[in-house]
């Protein structure tokens, strides 16, 4: 089956899937231009196996702007190979497990509080402890250093916390993956 057969069976089953509820957004036409610029770059590739992008330009509440992108073929995702082997393609197998820590952090609704609070200009732990419902000092601590651990925020000095620029775009994109 290749790529095209495939989106088309995956429309047919998002719209099983979703029927004609109102409040499901339903890309058509020019809303595939991402999708459709995806398809044209795994053309030239001999990637029949298709492959997944991500992308964002992001404008903080504190004026930081971040634009990022991303992307990989489905067979180096879904490659079931050793960890360490390379999947065909140069490069190494995938191990979903390298993800669970970063997941992990992120399964927490504080840590995910915090993660707001720190985007939107809270950037110290004495900011976000002055936040209505965040614990103490040192439950604070204890959810910052997960998530510095995994990641998705790094120090600057001074106690102060940031979601690196890297990882912005990509935060968002798994909360807006999240949404039911």
């Amino acid at each position: 089956m290749d790529l095209e057969e495939r989106v088309s069976e995956l429309e047919r089953r998002l719209e099983a899937l979703v029927g004609d509820r109102p409040d499901v957004p339903r890309p058509t036409g020019a809303d595939f231009w991402a999708l459709e610029g995806l398809k044209d770059q795994l053309s030239g590739t001999g990637a029949a196996d298709g492959g997944v992008l991500y992308t964002g330009a992001v404008r903080l509440p504190t004026g930081e702007r971040y634009e990022w992108q991303y992307g990989a073929l489905t067979a180096q995702l879904l490659d079931a190979g050793d960890p360490g082997e390379e999947d065909g393609s140069g490069e190494p197998a995938a191990d979903w497990s390298d993800a669970a820590e970063s997941f992990a952090a992120l399964g927490h609704p504080l840590r995910l509080r915090l993660l707001r609070e720190i985007l939107g200009g809270r950037r110290t732990a004495a900011e976000l402890a002055a936040l209505d419902e965040t614990g103490t000092t040192g439950q604070i601590y204890h959810h910052l250093r997960q998530l510095t651990g995994a990641g998705w925020l790094h120090t600057t000095g001074r106690g102060r916390y940031e979601v690196p620029g890297a990882r912005v775009v990509p935060l968002l994109v798994v909360l807006t993956a999240a949404r039911p």
